[in-house]
C-alpha cells in the first residue's frame, strides 16, 4: 500500500516518520521545504503537489491547519481530487469543522474516492511516539482498509460514526482539553497568589480526582515557563471557533467554551499566538499580577 502524506507540521512530520519506520512507502508534500527534506532523509519520496502525491498513492493522509487549506489541498486546482484514482482513500487528520468534512467527502465521493475525517488528540509527544488518539468518521469499509495504517500513528483508533463524526468528536475533545487547561490555570494562579508552593500543590492533587493528563502535561511546562507549542494558541482558537459555529447551528449556548475562546483571542492579540495552549495561565497571571512558579508572599 503506497501512502501519500500532505502536511508536515508539528504533528504531521512525526506521524509521517512513524509510517516510514513501519515500512510503508511514502510520498510527501508540504510548502515547508525543510520539513520535506527531513522526511525524505528518513526514507520518503517527494511529490511536487497534492495532485502529484495522489497520482502515486493508494491512501492519502492530510494533516493541515484549517478548513480553507484542507479544501484547497483536496479540491483545489492542483488538489488531490485531480490526481487520485477511484478506490483511493483520503484520510484527513486535520481538525476542521464537521460541515467542511462532509462537504469535501461528498465532492470526493463523486469521483469514487472515499474519505475519512480522522482528527487526532495527544499533541506532539504522542505524535512522536505513535500513541495518538484517532477519532474517525466515514465509511466502515474504508476505515477497515486503512486501520493498520492509522494504528502506526495512534494507540486508540476508533470509528465514531458516519462522515463528520470524527470532526465532531474532535470538537468535543477540544472543549474538554481547553476548558480543563483554563480551570487548572485559574487554580494555579489562585494558589500562587496565596503563597503556596505550586510544585508541592501539584504533587498533592495529581493523584486525586483533580488529576488528569492535562495536569501532568502542563504543570511542569508552566513551572519551567516553557510555552513551546505542542498545541498552539492560534490552532486551538481555530478549533474553538469551529466549536462555537457548530453550536450556533444547533442553537446551543456554550458559555465555558466561549470564555476560553475569548482568552485565546486575548493571547493572540498580545502576540502569543505561537505559544502552547498551556500559556492560558498567562491570561490569569496578568489579571492577578503574579507569575506561577515565582517566589510569592
Amino acid at each position: 500500500m503506497k501512502i501519500g502524506f500532505v502536511g508536515l507540521g508539528i504533528m504531521g512530520k512525526p506521524m509521517a516518520k512513524n509510517l516510514i519506520k513501519q515500512g510503508y512507502s511514502l510520498t510527501v508534500y508540504d510548502l515547508n521545504t525543510e520539513a520535506v527534506a527531513e522526511v525524505v532523509q528518513a526514507g520518503a519520496a517527494q511529490g511536487d503537489s497534492p495532485k502529484a502525491v495522489a497520482n502515486v498513492s493508494d491512501v492519502i493522509i492530510t494533516m493541515l491547519p484549517n478548513n480553507a487549506i484542507v479544501k484547497s489541498v483536496l479540491l483545489g486546482e492542483d488538489g488531490v481530487i485531480h490526481g487520485a484514482k477511484a478506490g483511493t482513500v483520503v484520510v484527513d487528520m486535520s481538525s476542521i469543522s464537521p460541515v467542511v468534512a462532509k462537504e469535501v467527502a461528498i465532492a470526493l465521493a463523486e469521483k469514487g474516492i472515499a474519505m475519512l475525517d480522522a482528527p487526532v488528540s495527544g499533541g506532539e509527544p504522542k505524535a512522536i511516539d505513535g500513541t495518538l488518539s484517532i477519532m474517525a468518521g466515514g465509511d466502515e469499509a474504508a476505515f477497515q482498509r486503512v486501520q493498520p495504517v492509522l494504528s502506526c500513528m495512534g494507540k486508540d483508533v476508533i470509528l465514531v460514526g458516519p462522515s463528520g463524526s470524527g470532526s465532531t468528536a474532535k470538537l468535543a475533545n477540544q472543549i474538554i482539553v481547553n476548558v480543563n487547561i483554563a480551570a487548572m490555570s485559574e487554580a494555579l494562579v489562585l494558589a500562587a497568589k496565596a503563597g503556596i508552593d505550586i510544585e508541592k500543590l501539584y504533587q498533592a492533587i495529581r493523584g486525586g480526582l483533580a488529576g488528569s493528563t492535562v495536569l501532568d502535561a502542563k504543570v511542569p511546562m508552566i513551572l519551567e515557563r516553557n510555552f513551546k507549542a505542542g498545541g498552539r494558541v492560534d490552532i486551538n482558537l481555530k478549533d474553538l471557533t469551529n466549536v462555537m459555529e457548530t453550536a450556533d447551528a444547533y442553537e446551543m449556548p456554550l458559555p465555558l467554551t466561549a470564555h476560553v475562546r475569548h482568552i485565546f483571542e486575548t493571547l493572540r492579540d498580545e502576540g502569543k499566538q505561537a505559544h502552547d495552549h498551556g500559556g492560558i495561565v498567562q491570561y490569569y497571571e496578568k489579571l492577578a499580577g503574579i507569575e506561577v512558579g515565582k517566589t510569592t508572599n
